[in-house]
């Protein structure tokens, strides 16, 4: 196992992706762990982070870490926290941010098999910076064996310990060579075995179900995406008929789905208790305006279902991701928004959470959907958030404004097709009106924005280069079948800076 310490980083989660990536499980710890909390680590990496290890607030480390005979790997400020216990000095520099070349000065494990990339000037590879501090001296017990050609200190390595530091991000696919690093890292410094694989994920998820449930019943919430369906598998095979399968209709899914969910889910064996909820969820958000008030609303009136179908007390079995957890908010980390799994949960449930997939990616989950035999049509199905329509209708939320987003967000997806490339795609109600002409006619009507982006886990994305016929098409085709739309736009912001949904 490696340990992952977060200092921070909005990419620390992203650390420990590329680790599973490579059959090596990974834990991320916050960065108060001490070495004896650490467990059978076979190797530790410090995550990046925004804080200056000059500055006396800054997190820091047990020294008994460094200490240690681990192999240790760090990243950013993880390295530059490393250097400063070593008697090196760090301070501000002249920063560098995005693609940088970086140039060998020496033979390391940790540089092994780099090939040379015939876009940088130097002979080297190319790699993603995004520091204002930098090392100036390494001290006594560290070398270098890599600089920018800034003459930055990109990378060091311990002239003891297997201890190394990167300047730059390897985990990010800017840093053409990143995954090398991360893999000369994991098995020729640290030693890992390739273990981590669906089979034994199930296994384990299986035997904890059982431990924890006993002889209970448990609620499992299911929405048709992958996450709760594989969520919905593994308790029925755990636990069997103590497990009921509850799908809450909102009224806030796209067009048609309740139904497309439903036979899906009895196609696959698993009996589905239907609540048709949406005049509560329409009454409850009646007014509302800000998105964070919308998630939590919807997470309480989820759980106020769930609990009138089941009674006081229990279990409650949801599909909570990695990525969930993070973007509501960590204790190094910045809450980006509160998912309605996790921040918006209300103080007073009476459930007890069950949540078999939440220190999973979204990738990783649709490998063990694929192990446990889900079909083709509910691995590959485009994500939709928790909330529903209800986030991407920006200002109130009414039956109309329902009405018109699922209309054109069926004829974008309908146009659209099936396309592996596109990782999320969907419509978004504008809360402003803008000024049309339509038949000769002055209209003041609604503008849809259209989304579309690819992506590998949902934590950072790109637009996705829809060729403008289509893009025309689309436009034309909302604005003459869909009520009160008169203007369309499309969305060429990346993640980050934007996060995927608009709410």
């Amino acid at each position: 196992m490696i340990a992952v310490i977060d200092y921070g980083c909005q990419y620390t989660q992203l650390v420990a992706r590329r680790i599973r990536e490579q059959n090596v499980f990974s834990e991320i710890f916050h960065h108060t762990v001490t070495l004896n909390e650490l467990k059978n680590v076979d190797g530790i990496i410090l995550s990046g982070g925004p804080s200056s290890t000059y500055n006396s607030k800054a997190p820091q480390i047990d020294k008994a870490i460094l200490e240690s005979d681990i192999p240790i790997l760090g990243i950013c400020y993880g390295m530059q926290l490393m250097l400063h216990n070593a008697g090196g000095k760090v301070a501000k520099g002249q920063g560098e941010y995005g693609i940088a070349e970086i140039h060998r000065i020496t033979d390391s494990p940790l540089l092994e098999f780099l090939t040379h990339d015939p876009s940088s000037h130097f002979g080297s590879t190319i790699v993603w910076m995004s520091h204002g501090d930098e090392v100036k001296k390494t001290g006594s017990e560290f070398k270098i064996i890599a600089c920018s050609i800034n003459n930055v200190i990109a990378a060091v390595q311990h002239r003891s310990k297997p201890q190394y530091g990167v300047q730059f991000h390897p985990e990010v696919v800017h840093t053409k060579q990143g995954k090398t690093f991360i893999q000369n890292f994991l098995f020729r410094i640290a030693d890992c075995k390739k273990d981590w694989i669906s089979s034994n994920i199930i296994s384990d998820a299986i035997t904890s179900i059982k431990e924890e449930v006993g002889d209970k019943k448990v609620i499992t919430g299911i929405s048709g995406g992958v996450d709760s369906t594989v969520v919905g598998v593994l308790l029925n095979r755990a636990i069997g008929n103590q497990s009921k399968c509850v799908f809450v209709n909102t009224g806030l899914l796209r067009k048609d789905e309740p139904k497309q969910i439903i036979d899906s889910m009895q196609s696959l064996g698993l009996d589905v208790h239907v609540q048709n909820s949406q005049r509560r969820f329409l009454g409850a958000l009646k007014n509302v305006i800000d998105p964070e008030e919308k998630r939590k609303i919807i997470g309480r009136e989820f759980i106020r279902c769930f609990e009138r179908i089941s009674g006081a007390g229990g279990f409650l079995a949801q599909g909570t991701l990695y990525p969930d957890v993070v973007e509501s908010g960590t204790n190094t980390a910045a809450t980006i928004k509160s998912h309605h799994n996790v921040g918006g949960l209300p103080d007073d449930m009476r459930f007890k959470l069950i949540e078999p997939l939440k220190d999973l990616f979204k990738d990783e989950v649709r490998m063990i959907g694929k192990e446990l035999g889900l079909p083709a049509t509910v691995l590959n199905r485009k994500p939709f958030p928790g909330p529903g329509l209800a986030i991407r209708i920006l200002g109130e939320v009414t039956a109309k404004r329902i009405k018109i987003v699922q209309e054109a967000d069926k004829i974008f997806l309908d146009i659209l097709g099936k396309n592996d490339d596109i990782w999320q795609a969907f419509a978004v109600l504008i809360s402003n009106k803008t000024v049309g002409v339509m038949g000769d006619t002055r209209t003041y009507e609604n503008i849809i924005a259209l989304r579309a982006v690819s992506s590998e886990d949902g934590m950072t994305a790109d637009w996705y280069n829809i060729p403008h016929d289509i893009l025309g098409k689309c436009s034309t085709e909302i604005i003459n079948n869909v009520n009160g739309v008169n203007r369309v736009v499309y969305d060429i912001t990346s993640k980050p800076p934007g996060t995927i949904e608009w709410e």
